[in-house]
């Protein structure tokens, strides 16, 4: 039954292998490169762009020459290129981060060097493999649709498999090894005829490079632990912190940044911005329940929890896989006033009746911008509603000021006045109002104007950092109709 069906079978996989190879592309370059729409647009259209170079060269070649040893050399051929990708991945684009191109070029560019080669020869496997089912003419357009539907079914199989299994647990460098070893095994299955014990051999010193633990001194960064999430592709390092002359673990999900950070003998904040965050009781005395949009190490969660004893904080993170690694490396315990929701964001708002003294927004993609769906004029309204009356919204935003680079932060400001009748803007640093930076933004539901001093030296210092000029609104509200916020971030860098 399965020699009837043999050429079935291997579609079928090989057009599992072809989706899941896309994804795990995805989460290969997405730490370098974002994952904003314009860098899907340039990894799936050089990927189809590479499928359809396949589809035509196997075409032409199974007109020429058509055998089983030959189709399973192509396979075979597959099946070497993914494993070129697991040794290279890491010295390519490191180099390619080194030009400092714009992300939607270096994850053009990445995926032409990375997944180009492996992709022309997935995409011949189909239109050879019609060739050694047709016999003849009469059925040649069932044998067509067949089986493409069968590699469609294995792409459709693959997607699920490896979104909701494979790369949560195994991690993108052991699943493109897998991808490679199956390959080299279809190759086997498609020249049964052909003594196959050298093939047998490579295959077995593939699979061993997944078993030894060898492997990782050649495939991963030294002195860097990672870790795939669902959600993320995450290192965690231990590192000397030279201004504060304290040691911390740090988390990135990216090469340009750090996501979140902990000191291991001090819990005083790392980043300074999150200590900007601390401004919520300048504005609001009476603190009971905050909630946090981004949990990530959770750093500020548990500097808020011990600066507010009597209050609880909810903290809504999209991520299961991040608040098992705060648990791990960040000192995240079990706490009582500490209440932690695995969604997003914006359903969470969508659909709470809780009621908060202050919201703290803290999320980002992989791309620094704030996810689009926490930035229009709708979720603000759901913002707004679920403030006490004298409730505020303390915001993280990385923006310029002022000129081109300021654009999504102007075209917040505009969203939040919509319902806010006051909103302030901090500069972290004290930097060029016209270049990208750290910028925290606060707004408040009560429409009694504040005051900008304190007794308390600390707050006092931060609230000294207040953006005092005219902010221009030249910029349109952001909805969810209309949010080009990823293009405001293209433009700021």
């Amino acid at each position: 039954m399965l020699r009837k069906y043999i050429l079935e079978f291997i579609v079928f996989i090989s057009g599992a292998v072809v989706m899941i190879y896309e994804l795990v592309g995805a989460r290969l370059i997405s730490p370098y490169v974002g994952t904003s729409i314009y860098v899907w647009t340039s990894l799936i259209g050089v990927i189809l762009g590479s499928l359809s170079l396949g589809y035509h060269v196997g075409g032409k070649l199974a007109d020429k020459k058509t055998g089983w040893h030959l189709f399973s050399a192509i396979i075979f051929s597959a099946g070497i290129f993914i494993s070129i990708t697991v040794f290279t991945k890491n010295i390519i684009l490191d180099s390619i981060e080194s030009f400092n191109l714009h992300s939607e070029y270096t994850a053009l560019i990445a995926s032409l060097f990375l997944f180009s080669p492996a992709s022309v020869l997935l995409g011949m496997i189909t239109p050879y493999s019609v060739k050694l089912r047709m016999t003849n003419l009469e059925n040649s357009a069932s044998t067509v649709g067949n089986l493409y539907a069968v590699s469609t079914i294995g792409s459709i199989a693959g997607t699920f498999t490896a979104g909701f299994f494979l790369i949560p647990f195994f991690g993108t460098t052991k699943l493109l090894l897998f991808l490679s070893i199956t390959l080299l095994a279809l190759s086997i299955l498609a020249c049964h005829k052909m003594y196959p014990k050298p093939k047998i051999i490579l295959i077995v010193l593939f699979s061993s490079l997944t078993l030894f633990e060898p492997t990782k001194y050649i495939l991963e960064k030294k002195d860097v632990i990672e870790i795939d999430t669902p959600y993320n592709k995450v290192w965690i390092k231990y590192a000397f912190e030279p201004k504060s002359k304290n040691v911390a673990v740090f988390l990135s999900t990216d090469v340009f940044a750090f996501q979140s950070a902990m000191f291991l003998h001090d819990d005083e904040l790392v980043f300074e911005y999150t200590k900007y965050f601390r401004l919520a009781k300048h504005f609001n005395l009476n603190i009971r329940r905050a909630l946090m949009i981004g949990g990530c190490g959770y750093s500020y969660p548990k500097d808020f929890l011990n600066k507010f004893p009597g209050a609880t904080m909810d903290v809504v993170e999209i991520d299961p896989g991040m608040t098992r690694i705060a648990q791990k490396y960040f000192n995240l315990t079990h706490n009582n006033r500490l209440n932690i929701y695995h969604e997003d964001a914006r359903v969470f708002l969508n659909k709470t009746e809780n009621k908060y003294d202050v919201i703290f927004g803290d999320a980002f993609n992989a791309s620094f911008s704030v996810p689009y769906q926490l930035s229009t004029k709708e979720a603000i309204e759901k913002m707004y509603k679920a403030l006490n009356n004298d409730g505020l919204v303390i915001q993280n935003i990385d923006s310029a000021i002022d000129g081109q680079k300021g654009e999504f932060l102007r075209a917040e400001i505009a969203t939040y006045k919509q319902y806010f009748p006051h909103v302030y803007v901090f500069k972290v640093y004290n930097e060029d109002s016209h270049e990208a930076q750290t910028i925290i933004l606060i707004a408040l539901k009560n429409s009694k104007t504040p005051a900008f001093e304190s007794d308390d030296k600390e707050l006092s210092a931060y609230l000294q950092t207040l953006w005092k000029k005219e902010i221009p609104m030249d910029m349109p509200v952001i909805t969810d109709e209309y949010a080009p916020v990823e293009y405001y971030r293209y433009r700021s860098i």
